[in-house]
């Protein structure tokens, strides 16, 4: 046999010795060709603001008869301002952002609180610009680490352990042929009070915004279940066209006395003390106005960042000022139940039953307990 003959016969395992002998890409090549893919940093840093236009639906995918309108209104600034709901909309029921902290605005009670804890961090991890945690991600604070491979949707993967200044730890998936982010995974609770639930965001139809590609649909996936939990879609993004980051933050506007009780009340939620004496002296300054549905809500955001005995004690006032009302009652058990008080819930769920024996949310809690 002649020598080419045997070069010819040995050369797939030569070529494929060759290829295993390859180098694999290190997580700074990675995240360079990454950056590469999207547009390149030139273009990125060309994009100052973000305007996002489209749907969001919890509970499924968008149903297929539904048309994909622009619905919901989401805006960024550089170097980190984010705003969910339109600012030209007077009076929105929910709007919340995040201005260098995070706050959300509530049309009822009307009222806008300062956010911290579990509900402020999700609010600042979604404002990174282009939620691109690789842009700039070290002089931001973020540490990366390449955890190996994974199939993301029957693409091979880079899993990348990426964790933010705040030490909020995700896994991005980097699709190892066009080096697109497919899938961000997270363990957190998907309600204030929930159990953490480990959801894969997958991201689907990247298309350019002046040069550079971004995502126009999010799929939020259960892992446990394969249950589509959230769809949300892009309709309209524009660049570059916001300036003033006034649009960031909580609306100017005129408040009630209640409204402006109610805020201050919030803001004094780590001391209980203060906490009841200016609920005290408010009720007796102004005892024509109705508190009850005011101090339920504040006592259930007191609750939300674990501020449990404000919550508990402000609940359990407001349940014996308005004595007849079943929903204040329901509202002590929420907070108890936050708190661990299992016990102490079942039996303010049990006395709201009492005052209205339909009321669901008391049965809903009391079947939760068990």
């Amino acid at each position: 046999m002649s020598v080419g003959s045997i070069i010819r016969l040995l050369m797939p395992a030569i070529l494929a010795g060759t290829a295993l002998a390859q180098p694999s890409l290190t997580l700074e090549q990675i995240v360079e060709r990454h950056i590469a893919a999207i547009g390149g940093m030139e273009k990125i840093n060309a994009i100052h603001s973000l305007v996002i236009r489209g749907m969001y639906h919890e509970g499924g995918e968008i149903p297929a008869e539904t048309p994909i309108e622009p619905r919901n209104y989401m805006a960024f600034l550089r170097p980190y301002y984010q705003v969910i709901g339109d600012p030209a909309i007077p009076n929105p029921a929910l709007r919340e952002g995040f201005d260098g902290s995070s706050w959300e605005y509530y049309g009822d009670p009307g009222i806008a609180i300062r956010t911290v804890g579990a509900a402020a961090a999700a609010t600042r991890h979604t404002a990174e610009f282009l939620h691109d945690s690789f842009i700039d991600y070290a002089a931001n604070g973020t540490r990366l680490e390449l955890r190996g491979t994974e199939p993301i949707g029957g693409r091979d993967c880079y899993r990348i352990l990426t964790t933010l200044s705040d030490g909020f730890q995700k896994d991005l998936f980097v699709d190892k042929s066009t080096f697109m982010i497919l899938a961000s995974r997270i363990s957190a609770p998907v309600h204030a009070f929930g159990q953490a639930v480990t959801s894969e965001g997958r991201f689907l139809d990247y298309q350019p915004v002046n040069g550079v590609l971004i995502p126009r649909r999010t799929l939020e996936v259960d892992l446990a279940t394969g249950k589509v939990m959230a769809d949300g879609r892009s309709v309209i993004v524009e660049a570059n066209t916001i300036t003033d980051p006034s649009i960031f933050s909580p609306a100017p506007r005129l408040k009630t006395p209640l409204q402006d009780f109610l805020e201050k009340l919030y803001a004094e939620r780590s001391d209980s003390v203060s906490v009841m004496y200016s609920y005290r002296l408010f009720r007796r300054t102004h005892p024509d106005i109705d508190t009850r549905d005011g101090i339920e809500f504040t006592g259930y955001q007191m609750a939300k960042t674990k501020d449990f005995a404000s919550a508990i004690e402000l609940l359990r006032a407001n349940a014996a000022d308005y004595p007849a009302s079943a929903s204040a009652q329901y509202g002590v058990g929420r907070a108890l139940q936050a708190a661990g008080d299992a016990e102490g819930a079942a039996k303010a769920f049990h006395a709201a039953l009492q005052l209205d024996p339909q009321f669901k949310k008391a049965t809903d809690g009391l079947n939760a307990l068990r």
